[in-house]
């Protein structure tokens, strides 16, 4: 009698210890479901740093015991993940827009990692009850330009969620034109939305309201646990976030797009990087989104926006901040006092930013005004944002070129420059020492669009290199490298004909 074949092991698993305190929420919170395969994927990108941050093995995405390419494209989870879809509310452009949610998206739960528990979330993953007119699916097109604008964020040092790998397919997805679809894993500490207090708050569930307020702070605020009024305190806390964010987004000519509640985290984080866009010439009117057609998120009304989207928030947390008593008019007053300091600290942030920006280590009463004026100038002619501040870092009272050379109205720039120079004196500072310091604030590199559709349009060709190198290159946006020069040149002339939409 032959011996019986011996049974092959089965194959090992990553060793990520899972949670889901999202899931643990209750059910109106989400809908549990598995991810839509992709057919024949592929890796399109990944960034390594983060894999590292997460505490994983350098050969994560090539290891036979992790599957990620399977995994990430949507087919068997990883064990211990417990998929699911969250649902939210929102205003869009201004408007009540109802029941959103996550409508190509999937929560896959939180892993344990160096920095702390972070949420993984599979983005393009097919339909899901939250989908409403849409596919489920993302495109390689937006999907590379998330993943590229998550790190691009990270690397100047602005909040923000990441974004560890793209994975492509040949599946078709019609979008203006048919294009071939593509998931992101996205990382976040969390990815609760603004949207998320309005949706219980607007379908009159307090007790879901409730705890998602004693999750939030226990989370991520404990500090607001022994306020007089956790709930008012909680506000206060997401307003000044909200308001430091803003400050940098402004800092680095870096606009949105479409700053609906439901795209604003609770975290005070960059979310859902699609039609957003880094200043080219400065025009604080512009408008990055080509389907915004009033300009509701022009680059000048960011700010503003982000105080707006702030009220939303206030008016939903109004039963919280109550407690057991009926909402009243100190209610209000509450919720109102909890958003004052929103104004003060972003300009306090902007101003510091543009102080260090301009190189001056002490604080004078007309700094603002020097560096109002200077934004003025490079409005005046649409100078190029990034170049500008750059070539202001080697700036010489006797020879201010080559940042003069950015100028048709020399008489203008000579004016503001003597200012300039004037305030520098009065400081003692130091060429060689101020330069360094502003070129450690001032980036070199930033994705403009065009760099983005290069790398977008060499992927659609199957080539994936000039993501892979354009990633490396905003990895380090403050040194020279001098090699890659080319990314932090003048954008060609084809660049002004680029649009991107809520599609993007």
């Amino acid at each position: 009698m032959s011996a019986l074949p011996s049974l092959a092991p089965p194959p090992a698993t990553p060793p990520l210890r899972w949670r889901n305190r999202v899931a643990a929420l209750g059910r109106d919170f989400h809908t549990r479901l598995p991810a839509q395969a992709l057919p024949e994927p592929h890796w399109v990108a990944r960034s390594e740093p983060l894999a590292a941050e997460l505490g994983w093995p350098a050969d994560w995405a090539e290891r036979p015991d992790w599957r990620a390419l399977e995994v990430l494209a949507g087919g068997a989870p990883w064990p211990g993940a417990e998929p699911l879809a969250t649902v939210y509310s929102g205003h869009q452009f201004g408007v009540w827009a109802g029941q959103l949610g996550d409508g190509r998206a999937l929560l896959l739960g939180e892993v344990d990692t160096p920095a702390g528990p972070m949420e993984l979330q599979l983005k393009g993953s097919g339909l899901t009850p939250y989908s409403r007119m849409g596919d489920g699916r993302a495109v390689l097109r937006s999907s590379i330009r998330e993943f590229l604008a998550s790190e691009a964020m990270h690397a100047l040092g602005i909040p923000t969620t990441r974004a560890l790998a793209v994975v492509g397919s040949t599946l078709p997805v019609r979008r203006e034109t048919v294009e071939t679809a593509a998931t992101v894993l996205r990382v976040a500490p969390s990815f609760l939305r603004f949207g998320h207090f309005e949706h219980f708050a607007h379908h009159g569930q307090p007790a879901a309201l409730r705890r998602l307020l004693d999750f939030v702070v226990d989370a991520f605020y404990p500090e607001v646990r022994e306020a007089a009024n956790p709930a008012a305190a909680l506000l206060e806390a997401v307003a000044r976030r909200t308001a430091r964010l803003l400050a940098d987004w402004q800092a680095v000519g870096f606009c949105h797009g479409v700053m609906n509640t439901d795209n604003m985290s609770i975290l005070g984080l960059t979310i859902d990087y699609g039609p957003y866009g880094f200043l080219d010439g400065f025009d604080p009117r512009h408008v990055c989104n080509h389907s915004d057609h009033q300009g509701r998120y022009a680059y000048a009304r960011q700010p503003g926006i982000g105080l707006w989207n702030l009220h939303a928030l206030a008016q939903a947390m109004l039963p919280l901040i109550a407690g057991d008593d009926d909402v009243t008019e100190a209610t209000g007053e509450l919720a109102l006092a909890a958003l004052e300091p929103y104004k003060a600290v972003y300009e306090d942030g902007l101003a510091e930013q543009l102080r260090a920006k301009l190189g001056l280590a002490g604080i004078e009463p007309d700094d603002v005004a020097l560096a109002d004026d200077w934004l003025r100038l490079l409005a005046s002619e649409r100078t190029d944002f990034t170049i500008a501040w750059r070539r202001l870092a080697d700036f010489r009272a006797d020879e201010p070129a080559p940042v003069r050379d950015l100028f048709i109205d020399r008489a203008a720039f000579d004016a503001w420059a003597a200012r300039y120079a004037a305030r520098l004196a009065r400081e003692s500072s130091v060429d060689a020492e101020r330069a360094a310091r502003m070129k450690r604030v001032n980036p070199k590199f930033v994705l403009r669009n065009h760099l983005a559709e290069q790398a977008i349009r060499a992927a659609e060709g199957g080539d994936f290199g000039e993501t892979a190198r354009l990633l490396k290159v905003l990895q380090r946006p403050y040194d020279e490298q001098p090699e890659h020069a080319a990314y932090a040149d003048f954008p060609p002339d084809w660049a002004q004909r680029l649009e991107v939409s809520c599609s993007s």
